[in-house]
């Protein structure tokens, strides 16, 4: 039966589940405090401030960001601890003082010497003693020093002497995305603690601060046993969770809260296609499940009240056009779908599904009641 809170939106738009959004949230928040630890959601794959009012403990922070544009709106709502969490780089520091002046604690992000002499430099200059982190490499994935590498010591103590303030180390172990199951999250979990945990001790027998040591991915932050040592936990994507998540067990296909609203517009039936109006551009070009075991194509097909419908994918996206046709590794039999029809597509990657569109709309907890409108932002 068609919802009628849904028949007037346009299609293609963004929904979401409020009821599997908010059991994703008190799950994660429920696991941070059994490991003792403090959660700093990342607040990256919503943009939306409506949305950071459920995520963020009283609303207000701590909360993770990938852009300053995030900073900046989020620190205009009232979010007052902030961690930018991609590297700084020196043109960017004036917004950071700016952000400092307006009343936000933003502490930023940085793994060598270039960068913390350029934030001791604007420390000076502000007379702000501008919060950093050094980023600790424990997998290879991506950027940071080692725990073992001489220069965590020398870029720490050019902070800590310099005029700003070193404020502790941070890994993100993106490697775990690339492994299945708990118990492989698990051992990724203790990879990350264990190398944040002897980057921190470096610097203290050094004679050098650090009060925070800050781990996190959604893989590993679901999947770690103890965090010994560790102070903050940071995740993002598990608040909305989809099928790159489910396909490494991170999650099930129930907890995915984001989906594409999509109208069928036409059939090609020599091929068995049905053709709806969401392509790329609603759905995103990630394709993330491409090298996972079972590929899922542009997402997964569900009826218009988010009921997976077995057997169908969106196999190809052009621009504005979505192919839907059965999974290879089924043969059961298919419904038809008339023109008209309303369907629900869950998203590879919720991130960059998000990302196309410009604001939520959020089929409520409450049955019946009426959707909300959550507009989100983009930008850097």
């Amino acid at each position: 039966m068609a919802d009628p809170r849904l028949t007037p939106l346009p299609t293609p738009c963004l929904l979401v589940d409020e009821t599997r959004m908010k059991r994703n949230i008190a799950r994660l928040a429920q696991h941070a405090d059994q490991l003792g630890v403090t959660l700093r959601p990342h607040l990256k794959t919503t943009k939306s401030i409506e949305a950071a009012r459920h995520v963020l403990a009283g609303g207000t922070g701590p909360a993770t960001v990938s852009t300053l544009a995030e900073a900046e709106v989020f620190a205009e709502a009232g979010i007052a601890d902030i961690l930018y969490a991609v590297g700084i780089s020196p043109d960017k520091l004036d917004r950071v003082i700016a952000l400092h002046r307006a009343g936000c604690r933003l502490t930023v992000l940085l793994d060598c010497v270039a960068q913390a002499e350029a934030v001791v430099e604007a420390a000076r200059a502000s007379g702000i003693a501008i919060p950093a982190m050094i980023e600790i490499d424990a997998d290879g994935h991506r950027s940071g020093l080692t725990p073992d590498d001489p220069e965590l010591i020398r870029v720490g103590r050019i902070l800590h002497d310099g005029g700003a303030e070193l404020s502790g180390v941070l890994c993100h172990a993106g490697e775990s995305y690339n492994v299945v199951g708990r118990a492989a999250h698990a051992e990724f979990a203790e990879t990350e603690r264990r190398a944040v945990v002897e980057a921190a001790s470096a610097l203290r027998a050094a004679g050098l601060p650090c009060p925070v040591v800050s781990v996190g991915s959604t893989p590993t932050a679901h999947g770690a046993r103890d965090l010994t040592g560790v102070t903050e936990l940071r995740a993002g994507v598990y608040v909305f969770f989809d099928l790159v998540m489910a396909g490494i067990e991170a999650c099930s296909l129930d907890d995915i809260a984001l989906s594409v609203l999509t109208t069928v517009i036409g059939h090609q039936e020599a091929r068995g296609w049905t053709i709806c109006d969401a392509g790329w551009m609603a759905m995103s070009r990630d394709r993330g499940t491409a090298n996972q075991r079972v590929d899922q194509g542009y997402g997964l097909v569900c009826d218009e009240a988010g009921r997976l419908i077995p057997g169908l994918y969106v196999k190809q996206a052009n621009q504005e056009h979505g192919v839907i046709a059965r999974h290879p590794d089924f043969d059961g039999a298919l419904p038809e779908f008339a023109v008209g029809t309303r369907l629900r597509i869950l998203p590879n990657h919720a991130c960059a599904t998000a990302a196309q569109h410009q604001r939520y709309h959020v089929v409520p907890e409450t049955p019946g009641a009426p959707l909300l409108d959550w507009p989100r932002f983009g930008g850097w």
